[in-house]
């Protein structure tokens, strides 16, 4: 097995990745350098698929807008769960990131007068969106790209994937085991800090936006580590993915759309949206998701329309260029002004706890972006507040390891020389799964997670789903071989499934994007000291049972 040792480990090469490396690479002499590891290509990651765009507070020139506007708005989505100091924080530094991000490259879009272009969307009081076209989250992302291939700081890893933090008898993060896909063999990775950045768990749902890589690698990871996990149950569906049949990833039709005046109807023509709420299309994702998947219910649909047609056609292709490649490359014609979308497993608000800072309750062990939970979403996120939360996580955390000793740890106790033991004799096996079908046991997965702890969901439904997915551990746990490489994501989708089941199971109340039938009566208390967060902590379940894989 392969050593190598690191100042700093960052796992997922996303926004919040990509900017932590670039920030800490350039703000600190690092002795041993910056690792930045991709569990698939360097770009491959929910940030390049983000089109609506990223919130910028900026008072000073968007008259009319403030913090407190901001923190009120984010609140409201959140329905109180929020963290209050969480939300503040980031508020207050949008100005500062949205800055930065501009002095490395990122160019957003100009009004014809050449100021900054503030657009709309969902539950927002006043236009704060700062966007380039629909590909916001490409454009930055190839900009932070671009940085951090510049540094010869920052090495790079593609194709490799994170197996298990490496953790002393202190509770204390010395490292990481990796495994290379290209290599075919595993390498200890020593470190004092290590960062996860591995994005969302779209792909534990049968529908989805996020890409493949998406599978709650970064969370089970934490988990077993014994860090904290915050807000399982929160799982945000975006209520216009393409309705496209046989895609692993569903195209996203941004929120913008809807903010730019498209308007919701049935498959027979009747516009439905204000008669789930008076804020009709731009009422909040969990509220629009819930309407159209109960509209498509009723008519036993698979699919309702976005109705492009009042904004106009040419507006809409060239407002939104690369909605209409995806469209066009789909086979679905714009030109009669209506795009079928369906809802989609799209944005996680809970994961790995953290404070704003990024730190978990494991030390050395620090989380950021989608995977990270401070709080700041609550029980529902804003729209595009989630590219602010990658920067401003990012930034945050980049100042904290500038004044920390960020020299490779070089003496480790039984317990992580057991660890690594563990991997030398599976670098010397050949063992390989003859038994075990690892993509049925992912769609499996899939279609438990939609039809049990979806959009709509109910006591029976989740504990449905809870037996299933334990009948699927006792599959997975039979394997020939418990540490080969396909096993890895299959295990982590397992265990972050059953965590979001039993949270959405602890939780007999319906508030934010968790939505219990049984329990209907949606909470409108947004007071923050009425609503309590569920959080386990690593190997433990809320009840206090061991929660075994």
């Amino acid at each position: 097995m392969k050593y190598s040792k690191y100042s700093v480990v960052i796992i997922g090469s996303g926004v919040a990745g990509a900017y932590l490396a670039y920030k800490i690479a350039t703000q600190k002499h690092l002795n041993d350098g910056v690792l930045l590891i991709a569990k698939s290509a360097l770009n491959t990651s929910s940030s390049e698929l983000a089109q609506g765009g990223i919130v910028a507070v900026l008072p000073e020139i968007n008259k009319g807008d403030s913090i407190s506007s901001h923190i009120s708005d984010t609140i409201k989505a959140g329905c109180g769960l929020n963290d209050f100091n969480a939300v503040k924080h980031i508020s207050q530094s949008s100005s500062c990131v949205i800055q930065d991000l501009m002095n490395l490259g990122v160019e957003f879009d100009k009004t014809p007068e050449g100021k900054l272009s503030f657009a709309l969307e969902a539950a927002h009081s006043i236009p704060r969106i700062l966007h380039v076209k629909d590909a916001t989250g490409r454009a930055i992302e190839n900009v932070l790209i671009q940085r951090v291939k510049e540094n010869d700081v920052i090495d790079i890893y593609e194709d490799t994937s994170a197996v298990e933090i490496l953790v002393d008898k202190t509770n204390s993060a010395k490292g990481v085991i990796v495994y290379n896909r290209d290599a075919d063999s595993y390498e200890a990775v020593y470190s004092n800090a290590v960062v996860i950045a591995t994005g969302g768990i779209g792909q534990l749902y049968a529908h989805t936006t996020n890409p493949s890589v998406a599978t709650g690698d970064g969370i089970a990871l934490a988990y077993r580590a014994g860090a904290k996990v915050k807000n399982m149950e929160f799982v945000q569906f975006h209520p216009s993915a393409l309705a496209v049949s046989n895609k692993l990833t569903m195209p996203l039709v941004s929120e913008a759309v809807r903010g730019a005046g498209a308007k919701l109807c049935d498959t027979k023509g009747n516009y439905f949206a204000k008669n789930f709420d008076e804020r009709g299309e731009l009422a909040p994702r969990d509220i629009v998701a819930r309407a159209i998947y109960t509209t498509m219910l009723t008519n036993n649909d698979d699919h309702v329309y976005l109705d492009i047609s009042q904004m106009g056609i040419e507006y809409f292709r060239n407002r939104f260029p690369n909605i209409a490649k995806s469209c066009e490359d789909n086979h679905v014609d714009v030109s009669d002004g209506l795009i079928p979308i369906a809802p989609a497993a799209h944005y996680f608000m809970g994961g790995i706890e953290t404070n704003v800072c990024g730190e978990t309750s494991v030390s050395n062990l620090y989380a950021i972006g989608e995977s990270a939970c401070s709080g700041f979403h609550g029980a529902n996120r804003l729209a595009s507040n989630s590219l602010l939360e990658c920067v401003a996580g990012a930034y945050e955390l980049a100042d904290l390891l500038s004044q920390k000793n960020l020299d490779a740890p070089k003496n480790f106790d039984e317990k992580v020389k057991a660890t690594l033991e563990k991997y030398v004799q599976d670098s010397e096996s050949t063992c390989e799964l003859e038994d075990v079908d690892i993509d049925d046991i992912k769609n499996k997965i899939k279609e438990i997670m939609w039809e049990g702890a979806g959009i709509i969901r109910n006591k029976t439904g989740l504990l449905d789903a809870q037996k299933k997915l334990d009948e699927l551990q006792k599959v997975i746990n039979s394997a020939t071989c418990a540490h080969i490489n396909e096993c890895y994501e299959v295990k982590n989708m397992l265990l972050v499934s059953k965590l979001i089941v039993n949270s959405a199971l602890a939780r007999e109340n319906s508030i934010g994007a968790h939505f219990r039938e049984d329990f209907c009566t949606l909470s409108a208390d947004i007071d923050m000291a009425n609503n309590v967060a569920i959080s386990f902590k690593g190997k433990e379940v809320n009840n206090g049972e061991v929660f075994t894989e």
